[in-house]
């Protein structure tokens, strides 16, 4: 099966599509405006605890506190914040050498180890969603390729999904044997028949990033980012390259750079496979995302040979219904529910994944009576979602044919209608199209004011931001665009004037 990664940089975020044998699996959105990801280590201050709720809210310097339950402080809660408090005090203070505590009581409360007013640092473990901020962990972890690198524990744990005995064993007693003073280490799936060598590198590695970044606890202010991914591109490859791949297609040349670096570093032999896309025509077209995501996000979702599922949300669960549409009867009814039912196991995984569904999710398959027909169904959505990354439960079908599936979600659910994903795509061409434009004015014909009048979407786009786009082009061609918005013009529709007002260039 192959699989390609086709990442997009425009406008001031990056979009990454997988894709399975040319189909959209998962696809990950980010913006420069997203300050929270899930692994960033921040440094905060305590804002207040709640007995109640046995927390503490902690400031990030964000509207949002980010909630720090007394169940994640971790049981050497008491040596990370001794070696803060030390390391703000001293400003030589090393990792390695500061001093381990006893563990925290299991069955304890938050005030009993955390005030008001305290300096932590904290990881987070699930990004802001609607009204709520963060939820961090103080049990500190560093991923690698091969190792993930946790602060302050004595133990070694190895993946669960490695389940050769032997293997288990080897590794475990190799990682004794590197192990560096005041750190736990977990092994990943990816190790597998890994050599000393490969792992003792990549551990060298995590130790090395983790003693040269924690340095900026001495001075650092509430908010600041200690240990943080580079970007979305190389997270996702860290946790998805393997020997399946056979493309990764960029069209950024520093993100190209980056990812090339990466997977020279990590996986030599697969160099060749990051390739710089330099095309003028927009990558998710040629790819066949973009189409995709027109088709794949909204409320009613098409399955293959006539059926469709429709997808709502409301404040408790996620209820996914499957209808037959115009689905050709084939034999009796339960032959045509099994054969429905299993065509839409398939589309749902697919979209749970795309949209990053989560919480509990109740899915209405169309009624089958025969027992077998239901252990079928069930084990075809196992087999579907083996290859989530996310932590879930299915349950076998009720008396009335209800699948339950609870399904870890650490990022926003990605919502978007098919006319908001239409919006987008025809907003990033327009932006193209005045970028362009805009440049041979100004380099081309010298021109020297200009006035833009665009749609809101892209009146907003243009100007939002302390450092926004009309900031960067007086930066860049030392003269200021004035920009109208005007809600009667259509996304792909802008006017460009002059200082006395005509048109210089449009498209309508």
């Amino acid at each position: 099966m192959s699989s390609e990664i086709i990442i997009n940089s425009t406008r001031g975020k990056s979009r990454i599509g997988l894709l399975k044998e040319k189909k959209l699996v998962e696809f990950h959105q980010e913006s420069d405006e997203v300050k929270f990801n899930v692994g960033d280590i921040y440094f905060g201050k305590v804002k207040k605890t709640n007995k109640s709720l046995n927390a503490s809210f902690v400031n990030l310097g964000s509207e949002k506190d980010a909630f720090l339950h007394y169940l994640d402080l971790g049981p050497q809660f008491l040596s990370l914040q001794n070696f803060v408090k030390n390391s703000r005090k001293n400003k030589t203070n090393t990792f390695s050498s500061s001093k381990r505590l006893k563990d925290i009581n299991k069955f304890g409360t938050i005030n009993e180890v955390c005030s008001k007013g305290d300096e932590i640092l904290v990881q987070i473990v699930k990004e802001p969603i609607s009204t709520k901020g963060p939820r961090v962990t103080t049990e500190l972890s560093l991923a690698g390729r091969y190792l993930i690198l946790v602060s302050f524990s004595q133990s070694i744990n190895v993946s669960k999904k490695i389940t050769n005995r032997d293997e288990r064993n080897r590794l475990i007693n190799l990682i004794k044997a590197i192990k560096p003073k005041n750190f736990g280490v977990i092994v990943r799936t990816n190790a597998e028949s890994k050599s000393v060598s490969e792992l003792d590198k990549d551990l060298k590695d995590l130790v090395n990033i983790w003693e040269s970044k924690i340095k900026k606890v001495f001075n650092a202010n509430v908010g600041a980012k200690i240990i943080g991914e580079e970007n979305k591109a190389t997270l996702l490859l860290r946790d998805l390259l393997n020997s399946t791949f056979d493309n990764i297609i960029v069209d950024n040349k520093t993100i190209y750079n980056e990812i090339k670096a990466y997977v020279k570093k990590f996986e030599p032999d697969k160099e060749k496979i990051v390739k710089y896309y330099s095309s003028p025509a927009p990558i998710f077209e040629v790819y066949g995302i973009e189409k995709q995501l027109e088709t794949l996000f909204g409320e009613t979702v098409k399955i293959q040979e006539g059926g469709y599922v429709i997808i709502q949300h409301t404040e408790a669960l996620h209820a996914i219904d499957v209808n037959s549409g115009k689905t050709s009867k084939i034999g009796t009814q339960e032959e045509t529910a099994i054969k429905v039912n299993l065509n839409a196991v398939e589309t749902i995984a697919t979209q749970l994944r795309l949209r990053d569904i989560g919480g509990i999710i109740v899915i209405d398959f169309i009624d089958m009576k025969k027992i077998s027909n239901k252990k079928t169904l069930f084990s075809a959505m196992k087999k579907a979602m083996s290859e989530d990354r996310s932590k879930h439960t299915i349950l076998p079908l009720s008396k009335f044919c209800l699948m339950q599936i609870t399904r870890q979600r650490v990022r926003p659910e990605l919502k978007m209608s098919k006319e908001e994903a239409e919006l987008d795509h025809a907003g990033t061409q327009t932006a193209d199209i005045i970028e362009q434009t805009l440049e041979d004015l100004f380099i081309k014909q010298n021109e020297k004011t200009i006035k833009l009048v665009v749609h809101p979407y892209l009146f907003s786009y243009f100007t939002i931001g302390v450092l926004s786009r009309q900031y960067k082009w007086f930066i860049k061609y030392r003269r200021w665009v004035k920009i109208q918005q005007d809600p009667d013009l259509s996304i792909k529709d802008f006017l460009i004037l002059d200082s006395e007002g005509q048109t210089i260039e449009t498209k309508k």
